[in-house]
This record gives structure tokens, sequence and C-alpha cells, in this order.
């Protein structure tokens, strides 16, 4: 049997309350580290007693089973700090900041190039991991580099290193971060300086209106399910085939954007993972297309076979 650890450590956590789905079973041991030193320690201690771990952010873009999660989790949505250099433009956040905050920050301070993230409900480290994007901008377009923690470097947990965005093997929604155990700690961008503040403001919240009025944000969901298949659009695809509205127990592809399935109020895990399986059969049984989530599925059973044409 694990020790008590840590003293950040808590037991039998609900993990509905840690994604903006709203859904997932306890965390086993769930931990928020608010410091490296606290996340190495933790890591250690999980190493110590041979419990598996896993590290989360905002929970946006998550899908945790109903059944709960063994071993360690590690939230990093209270890792936050930033600073912005208005001359240079070079902006550093820590993992766990809300990435929405840093763009409405930088286009006060002047700096050019997150007004696109001002609407998604991630974080820093997540945005990196997940090369996330709106509105024809990416976390890619202005990373410079991440620092990572690598609980492997010569077998010390804690280990910080930094990786330059040419390391980062980005592409659409995608990053080397996503299969590696690679921890973001803290980001850096280089964005422009020397902007209009109130134009920058300004274009940031017309962002936000725009998501806010096309995209079902008063009920609980994970923001876009699929990965577009370009040049076509998943949510057309969607749309296309009449499936708005549909629903399984509590959870429903949005009437309002069909990329989207919404939390009605008392979904569960399994509800949304088979309306997920439901959308992926329809589009490849019509169009041949496999849609693949973005949403990073935890606790389920692997995946069957990918679809083919």
């Amino acid at each position: 049997m694990a020790d008590s650890g840590p003293d950040l450590l808590r037991c039998q956590v609900s993990l509905a309350d840690y994604t903006t789905w709203r859904v997932g079973g306890p965390a086993e041991w769930l931990a928020e580290p608010t410091t490296a030193d606290q996340l190495s320690e933790l890591i250690a201690w999980a190493s110590q007693n041979k419990i598996p771990w896993r590290v989360i952010g905002a929970g946006s873009n998550l899908l945790i089973c109903d059944e709960g999660l063994p071993g360690l989790t590690l939230c990093l949505r209270k890792f936050q700090g930033m600073s912005m250099d208005s001359t240079t433009g070079l902006v550093e956040a820590l993992a766990g900041e809300p990435i929405p905050t840093l763009a409405r920050r930088a286009a006060r301070a002047g700096l050019h190039g997150l007004e696109w993230a001002v609407g998604i409900p991630g974080t820093v480290g997540g945005a990196a991991v997940m090369n996330a994007g709106a509105q024809g901008g990416c976390t890619a377009d202005c990373l410079v580099s991440v620092d990572v923690l690598d609980p492997n470097s010569d077998g010390e947990a804690g280990m910080v290193r930094t990786l330059i965005k040419e390391e980062l093997d980005f592409s659409y929604r995608h990053s080397l971060l996503q299969t590696s155990e690679l921890m973001v700690i803290s980001a850096r961008f280089q964005l422009t300086p020397g902007h209009d503040p109130q134009e920058l403001s300004k274009i940031t919240s017309g962002n936000l209106n725009h998501r806010t009025t096309t995209q079902p944000y008063q009920w609980p969901s994970c923001g876009s399910v699929f990965r577009n298949p370009e040049p076509q659009k998943a949510g057309q695809l969607i749309e296309g085939l009449g499936l708005k509205g549909r629903r399984i127990g509590g959870a429903e592809i949005s009437p309002i954007h069909a990329n989207f399935i919404v939390n009605t109020g008392d979904a569960s895990a399994e509800d949304i993972l088979n309306l997920i399986h439901l959308v992926q059969e329809e589009v490849h049984d019509s169009h041949g297309i496999t849609l693949h989530p973005e949403v990073k599925q935890l606790g389920f059973p692997p995946e069957p076979l990918a679809l083919t044409a």
C-alpha cells in the first residue's frame, strides 16, 4: 500500500469537477501542484510506490471514464503566472495559465498574435501539447519554446529542459508532446509589439463574441470533438447527415454547432463516448471518411481498430 505521501494529496476526488464536460469518476489520488518542485515531489512519490500517474490541465479537451482513474492524477490548473515584455513582444506563461487570460493581457499590452485564442477554454500547457487553434491561428504560429519536466531524464524525476519549437513536431492539432511523458511547465511566445491596445482588444472581443454566438457555450462541452478532415469540415459533414440534436442519454450533438457534443445535465462519460462512436460510424458509412477525435480519453478500454474505407 502507498504511504500517505505529500501534503497536497487527496484521495477519491470526483474528476467531474475537473473537466469541462462535467463527467468522470473519482481519482484514486489527486494533487494540484503550484510549483515544479511540488510536481517533482509528487512524481517521485508515485514512482517510489509504483503508482501510475498522469497530468491534466483545465480538462477542456478531456473525457474521463465513469469508473474513474487509478493511481495519481496531477492537475496543473493552479500552475499559473505570466510575464510579458511590451518592448520585445516576448511572453512567458506557466502551464496552468488560462490561454484566454493570456490573450486578453497580450492585447491590452499592444502585443499582436494571440487574438484568436480568446475563446479557447484551455491552458497554456494544453495549447502547446495539442497545438490548439481557432479562426485561422494556432499555437505553433507564435510559440518559441517550452520548458518541460522529464520524469525519465538520468533516472531523476524532475529534470527540467527546454525544447524549441522545431523540436516539437507541430502539425494540425498535434505535437510531439502528445506521445511522450514530458510535462509542459511553461511556454514562451514571440508576439509582435507596437500595436494599438484598443484595436487589439476590440479584435479579441469580436473573436470571442463570434465563438459564443456560433457555439454552445451555455452547455458543458469539450469544444470541438473531431479534427477537421481537411479540406472538409467535421461540423459540416455531421450537420449534413441530419445529426444535430441526436441524443444518447444526457449527451447531445449540439443543435447550434454539429462538432460539439454537450452535456444536457445528466450525461455520463459512456453516453458521450457512444455518441462519438455513432457520429464516426454515420460519417464513415456515408462518406468513407474516418473522423478522429481531438478529445483525449482516459480510463477507457483501448479503442477498436479504426474504420477503414
